[in-house]
């Protein structure tokens, strides 16, 4: 197994300008696997209620996500429910019911402890750090987090930043994390936590990536139509790391290629809701896409001045 994710697992009922969803398949693990599985094989940590439905199970499997790792134990699934306004990069949290995820308790398959490439999503740090001590084959440890642990468990977080090789987060909780307003002080604040790669989401603004004195930006790709932005970012996170994984290459030329993988992986989560999009995706599409990427930023050098 060359790329584990640990996650959340749930069922999002998710209200757009466009239209609703009840009990769709959601979780920072679902939508990471299912991008990062365009580029490599997956070993899927998580824990599912008995509500839950078989298929998705069965579409983990289909897009050959190795499921070893996921529990199903006796109560209800995770549950988020959220609203959308026209301004797509914020939402109201109606509803969350942690579930069966409140006492999870992740633990790694003998050859998940081994594999070479690890994602933290987006759980409480104290189970990113029992992953960590599991984890003695990662070589590149990559994770995400969010305003509610930033705010309610400074100190194990800030222990799991000093164990990480990159972090993965938004423009907003850069901010919070490190009390930056600027972005660009924000990643180099962030770099005197732990980790050498930052990676800022930026939503429809794109993401820029800071290593070592030096960054990349990555637009977003220029969309007509958006119906759900929920998932994009792990949606990023799953195509970043897969792409990495699938060449075994953290060199800062790879760096850049994986940010514009998973910009292209977030683009197409978008246009459906929940994991829809990504079911009827093939990797030619996902080709093309990149190539559009590449093309919007590349210019022929500027004329003379004088």
């Amino acid at each position: 197994m060359d790329l584990v994710v640990v996650g959340s697992v749930g069922l999002d009922d998710v209200e757009t300008p466009f239209g609703k969803r009840e009990r769709a398949l959601g979780g920072s693990a679902n939508f990471f696997s299912l991008a990062a599985s365009f580029f490599t094989r997956v070993g899927f940590v998580g824990v599912i209620g008995t509500d839950y439905p078989a298929e998705g199970v069965e579409l983990l499997k289909s897009r050959n996500v190795d499921v070893r790792g996921l529990e199903q134990v006796e109560g209800p699934t995770f549950r988020w429910a959220g609203k959308y306004g026209y301004d797509l990069n914020q939402r109201e949290t109606l509803l969350t019911e942690l579930g069966v995820f409140g006492d999870f308790s992740p633990t790694l398959p003998e050859d998940y402890a081994t594999a070479k490439y690890l994602f933290l999503g987006n759980i409480h740090p104290a189970l990113q750090l029992d992953v960590l001590d599991q984890a003695k084959g990662a070589e590149f440890i990559a994770m995400d987090t969010m305003n509610f642990w930033i705010e309610g468990t400074p100190d194990a977080l800030k222990q799991v930043l000093g164990r990480v090789h990159a972090l993965l987060i938004n423009d907003s909780e850069a901010r919070e994390l490190t009390g930056e307003s600027n972005i660009v002080k924000a990643a180099l604040a962030i770099e005197q936590m732990g980790p050498h790669l930052i990676v800022i989401k930026r939503g429809e603004y794109g993401a820029l990536i800071y290593q070592k004195g030096q960054f990349f930006f990555a637009p977003a790709f220029p969309l007509e139509d958006v119906v759900d932005p929920t998932g994009a970012g792990d949606c990023f996170a799953g195509g970043f790391m897969g792409y990495i994984a699938r060449h075994d290459d953290t060199s800062w030329d790879a760096l850049c290629q994986a940010t514009i993988a998973g910009s292209t992986m977030a683009s197409y989560s978008v246009e459906k809701f929940s994991v829809d999009r990504l079911v009827d995706l093939d990797p030619a599409a996902i080709a093309q896409r990149a190539e559009r990427f590449r093309q919007l930023t590349d210019f022929s050098p500027l004329r003379p001045l004088d």
